[in-house]
């Protein structure tokens, strides 16, 4: 393995292996197919049925039911695909496999049918499982012995991330919605089965890395995992060993796995098809409520339980992690109305028509945010080359078609752009606004950290939590002098340009924290479990998202849209001050983890 490593660092762009730019333009076309189908789905299933561009004309509170449900699957099947990978196929594979099944759901969902949609969900929720958790974990074995560069290595790759949503929301968009949703969804299929094709080819540039299921799991984060002394090492693998997992820790897993998935499948199924998984009423509460509470308290139980079995100071590490869990549950279950109610009021509310020198301004910034980009990761695609073309050629040649198919799009919109008179904005675009917010201000958030101004993970929390509610007090502000139960509007795009900023800004202060505490804080036996917490986690607010995002219009009728806003500003910024008083206790149970 050691051999393979040195080989992938003989050949270096930017100072890092040509491997890893093979992994950054997977990611990125993976990226851009998931984020440019997202941003699509709330649009399409509720456009209506009767107009240029018909969708299904879906309630919205059905939409987001179905979409709170596919964004929660999507964080739950990574923990079984890093299972498979670990045991049976190995990283390489997976995300082959990953990638092949997400492409076929993407063309499942350009034919446009009752059936071939549902079809085309489901193979994205399982694709992206074979996909997420392994394509991190080969850059895991790639910097094994060189963590000095492994920070270094993933802020790359998570620029990767951003352009691919960048780019995938902005194109799949444009053609979805100016000349039909199959355009947007095909599209997104196209560009993930060329980042197949090109992983796939440069094959022979990893050697054995990755190829080979390891025979210990180790759940790759961002930040070294448990850097310990070897004394507290030893005292932790004791403890482990101590502490294994009993039958009535698998049977808690199981009953509550099951309750809960039951919940996810059957609230969309109740709310647009009238039936129940769960038909049955006690106390006048419906079955599937029922079921999902019984989940959660037997979900509790196996946590408490297993907790308590620990040393004091292992215990009291987790139960912090615990603690930023349920704040990460209510981060997401807001941030995450960005693919909900904020790209309905993106559609509905926004005044997205701009003449005159507001539109020919709007359209330079446009073109300077498109090509700008685009410019410089074409850059790393030539460095690329010239590094790997006499041993991955044709994957090369792939990834060049891609970008050839990138730039012709991308000239092919601005040229229609300039030459309209006007300019109407796609409800799309704003989506964006998040990747280049955070491409923008995560070297200013990342020096902030490394500063002695850096706050603690409470404050950090808690700080991000604020910032996110105060996106919706501009919301708020913005959607004021709508009347109740009105269905179209035309507030200033300033609104939710600065919304997108003050959410971006708190989940640059959240979202990378509690992957790199959980890594700290937990024991080696416990990291895969409460890894898989961790993510049940962010499913469980994705949920919450679609659930809450769904009264909008039961609000928004029967009091006003600024007060729907403003529910969501309220609740934020009061978990975020908890967050804060909360503070010198999670200090206290960290026992001076950093």
């Amino acid at each position: 393995m050691n051999t393979d490593i040195e080989n992938l660092f003989e050949d270096r762009v930017i100072g890092h292996p040509a491997g890893l730019f093979v992994l950054f333009f997977t990611e990125m076309w993976e990226r851009f197919s998931f984020y440019g189908m997202r941003i699509l789905l709330v649009l399409f299933l509720t456009a209506p049925i009767l107009s240029d561009n018909p969708g299904w004309e879906w309630p919205r509170e059905h939409a987001l039911a179905l979409i709170g449900t596919y964004a929660s699957l999507l964080y739950l099947t990574p923990i079984i695909g890093g299972w498979i990978a670990d045991k049976i196929t190995g990283y390489r594979i997976a995300v082959v496999i990953g990638c092949l099944i997400m492409t076929l759901g993407h063309a499942a969902m350009a034919l446009e049918t009752t059936m071939t949609f549902y079809i085309g969900l489901a193979l994205l929720v399982i694709g992206t499982g074979f996909f997420k958790p392994n394509i991190t974990s080969i850059i895991s074995e790639m910097y094994k012995g060189k963590e000095s560069k492994k920070d270094g290595a993933y802020t790359i790759f998570y620029m990767g991330v951003n352009a691919g949503a960048f780019f995938g929301m902005m194109l799949c968009g444009y053609l979805a919605e100016n000349y039909g949703w199959s355009w947007g969804f095909g599209l997104a299929g196209i560009f993930m089965f060329l980042g197949m094709l090109q992983f796939w080819l440069a094959g022979s540039l990893f050697g054995s890395i990755g190829a080979k299921p390891s025979k210990v799991y180790e759940v790759e984060l961002p930040q070294n995992i448990n850097e310990e002394s070897p004394a507290e090492e030893q005292k932790t693998n004791v403890d482990d060993k101590l502490n294994p997992f009993t039958m009535l820790d698998k049977v808690l897993i199981v009953l509550s796995s099951i309750g809960g998935l039951l919940y996810l499948f059957n609230d969309p199924l109740e709310k647009i098809g009238g039936k129940s998984l769960a038909p049955f009423e006690i106390g006048g509460m419906n079955g599937s409520n029922i079921i999902v509470l019984a989940a959660l308290v037997l979900f509790l139980i196996l946590l408490v339980t297993r907790i308590s079995r620990y040393i004091p100071i292992v215990r009291d590490r987790i139960i912090a992690v615990s603690i930023f869990g349920v704040f990460t549950v209510f981060f997401f279950a807001f941030f995450e109305q960005s693919l909900g109610s904020m790209t309905l009021f993106a559609r509905d509310y926004t005044n997205r028509t701009l003449v005159g020198n507001s539109a020919l301004i709007f359209k330079i910034v446009d073109a300077l945010l498109t090509t700008i980009p685009l410019i410089i990761i074409t850059w790393v695609l030539f460095l690329l080359s010239k590094k790997t073309f006499s041993r991955i050629g044709l994957s090369n040649i792939i990834l060049a078609i891609a970008f050839i198919g990138i730039w012709y799009l991308v000239i092919f919109r601005l040229v229609n752009k300039f030459s309209e008179p006007g300019n109407e904005i796609e409800a799309t675009w704003f989506g964006i606004l998040n990747s280049f917010f955070i491409i923008t201000l995560a070297p200013l958030f990342s020096r902030w950290w490394e500063s002695k101004y850096n706050p603690s993970a409470a404050m950090k929390y808690g700080i991000g939590l604020i910032l996110l509610g105060i996106g919706f007090a501009v919301l708020s502000y913005g959607a004021s002098d709508i009347p109740s139960g009105a269905k179209t509007a035309s507030v200033s795009i300033i609104f939710l340009i600065l919304a997108y900023l003050f959410h971006t800004m708190g989940e640059l202060c959240l979202s990378p924290v509690g992957l790199s505490y959980l890594s700290k804080l937990v024991p080696p036996r416990m990291i895969g479990f409460m890894f898989g917490v961790w993510y049940l986690a962010i499913a469980v607010g994705q949920k919450a998202a679609g659930t809450m995002g769904g009264m909008i219009d039961k609000i928004s009728e029967q009091y006003s849209l600024g007060t729907f806003f403003l529910i969501f500003t309220l609740i934020p910024i009061g978990v975020g001050f908890i967050s804060i008083v909360l503070n010198p206790v999670l200090k206290k149970l960290m026992h001076g983890v950093r």
